[in-house]
């Protein structure tokens, strides 16, 4: 090889491109407590490897309990919340939310959680700011009863605004054939549970943010009345995760099926997925009034002057996730949904005929 001659230009690194692959490195090693502290007994323990691994051990969890397992699988991200979570540099609770997201969707089939993966990308990696992020990770596994069982962190200069930074969640669980909640059994008359979400969750933040920052103007850290706190801390309000809720209730119910629909009310709001925990030919009816729906819905509703349709088209208007369960057991649901501090009403019942979603 020839010798660098003096006017040559410095050979250049990875480093700078803007990617520095030893912060990367203790940034793995930094967090991986985190993911100890979510492993239970399936784990199998593998540190540096490329794959993580969860053991379905005969005899054990999965046994005499679950003749026919099939595993489960969602993904999701937080969304523009992310964008409240930059403004307010407050970092801690946006992986609870991460987790939920599809961890809520998982357990619409009776699904227990198994394990979770996180992809996390952003233009320069800043390690404290995503420690906090990790750190909400694992608190949101420990909450729905999974493993952190391993991600990947992307540094990518140029892709993304200073400062900023994606998330992608993924969940992995099993259900027996037998036990799988597919909405079969609904008949006409069957009672929707509705449980109490804590605020917005993770969904509809772009007219959020429309509202508050465009049209009305206000700042993050502006103290509203009605909220109790300042408006960022409301909008941070992490998307609660029903995963204990629904295998408790579901553990209740094991020889005759009296939960025969979930649905987690996402984006699409009640009619965009009361429908999809309900046969085609059967429609639900919702009873306004019949819940207290929180004070920020309200307020958004009237600084963007959105009529009541598109609140219930676009947010979960105070009801994260329903339940459609038999008529014989609704009340005894609403007992011990309360009982383990979950607040939860009797919302409507399910109807025959079109497969929408009134709200009346």
């Amino acid at each position: 090889m020839a010798p660098a001659k003096r006017d040559d230009p410095p050979a250049l690194s990875y480093e700078d491109s803007g990617v520095n692959i030893s912060a990367g490195d203790e940034f793995a090693s930094r967090i991986q407590h985190f993911l100890w502290q979510t492993y239970g007994p399936n784990v199998v323990e593998y540190p540096g490897g490329f794959a993580g691994l969860f053991d379905l051990k005969p005899g054990g969890l999965f046994s005499k309990k679950s003749p026919k397992p099939m595993l489960v699988s969602t993904t999701d991200g937080v969304g523009t919340k992310l964008k409240i979570a930059f403004m307010m540099d407050k970092h801690d609770t946006v992986g609870i939310d991460l987790v939920a997201m599809s961890v809520n969707d998982l357990i619409c089939v009776g699904a227990q959680p198994l394990f979770f993966l996180d992809y996390m990308a952003t233009g320069k990696l800043k390690q404290e700011v995503m420690l906090h992020v990790v750190e909400g990770i694992a608190d949101g596994c420990r909450k729905a009863g999974c493993a952190l069982l391993g991600g990947e962190t992307a540094e990518m200069p140029g892709f993304y605004q200073p400062g900023e930074y994606d998330l992608a969640g993924f969940a992995v669980g099993m259900v027996d054939r037998k036990r799988w909640i597919n909405g079969s059994r609904t008949q006409p008359g069957d009672k929707i549970v509705g449980l109490a979400s804590s605020g917005i969750h993770s969904n509809g933040y772009s007219l959020v943010r429309k509202v508050f920052f465009e049209k009305a103007r206000w700042k993050v850290d502006r103290y509203v009345d009605d909220f109790g706190c300042t408006l960022g801390e409301e909008l941070l309000k992490p998307t609660l995760i029903y995963a204990a809720a629904v295998m408790k209730i579901l553990a209740c119910y094991k020889v005759k099926v009296m939960v025969r629909g979930i649905a987690n009310i996402t984006g699409g709001g009640f009619p965009g997925n009361i429908p999809r925990a309900l046969p085609p030919a059967f429609g639900a009816r919702i009873a306004l009034g019949t819940w207290p729906v929180p004070p920020v819905f309200e307020v958004i509703r009237k600084l963007g002057r959105i009529d009541n349709e598109e609140m219930y088209r676009v947010f979960n208007m105070g009801i994260g996730m329903v339940f459609v369960v038999s008529p014989f057991v609704a009340n005894a649901v609403m007992r011990r949904l309360r009982k383990m501090g979950q607040a939860a009403y009797l919302i409507g019942q399910v109807t025959a005929g079109e497969h929408i979603v009134t709200i009346e």
